[in-house]
């Protein structure tokens, strides 16, 4: 019975650890995030980000981001548009203080990653592909890349010749495990 026992007990052992080594780790944001939008005119960064990130590179399937965005955080370089940019018209802070992204899938893309997620502005949730590039640093990781938001589709100003209708987000996200 002894004989049967251990090498049973050694491949339990062997396969829990497995498993254990396969679980998404967990992060949270770090400060010196970067959150930028970029047009010609307005551009600026979203000073207040929040959330966690869930990855392992072999368990995609449940990695995970959510981030948050405090939208009174916006700094364009000029307090008056800072001040508009809360307004009703635009992204109407007092009734949502904040920009949500929630992903729903990661997959690989080459040697990067795509997000697919919900991004929720002004009450409104949109599903978006986000490209995503991980840089490791010992046990922090960044989040990086680039892609376009369509604000009037989420209803953030109105239609105009002077700001364009896609604003284009770049952005660099150090996480740290928890």
């Amino acid at each position: 019975m002894k004989k049967v026992f251990y090498p049973l007990a050694a491949v339990l052992l062997l396969l829990t650890s497995a498993t254990v080594a396969l679980n998404p780790q967990d992060y949270k944001v770090k400060e010196g995030h970067s959150i930028a939008f970029k047009s010609k005119d307005p551009s600026g960064i979203f000073k207040d980000a929040k959330g966690s990130f869930k990855f392992e590179e072999n368990d995609l399937a449940n990695s995970s981001i959510n981030l948050t965005f405090k939208v009174n955080s916006i700094s364009t370089g000029n307090g008056m548009m800072n001040k508009k940019a809360q307004t009703e018209e635009w992204f109407d802070a007092e009734k949502n203080p904040e920009i949500k992204f929630e992903s729903t899938k990661i997959s690989k893309a080459g040697d990067d990653f795509l997000v697919l997620g919900n991004l929720t502005i002004k009450g409104i949730t949109k599903t978006k592909k986000v490209p995503m590039k991980i840089a490791k640093s010992g046990n922090d990781l960044i989040l990086s890349g680039s892609f376009g938001v369509n604000r009037i589709e989420f209803k953030v100003g109105k239609k105009s010749d002077a700001v364009p209708d896609v604003m284009n987000i770049n952005y660099s996200i150090p996480v740290t495990k928890k």
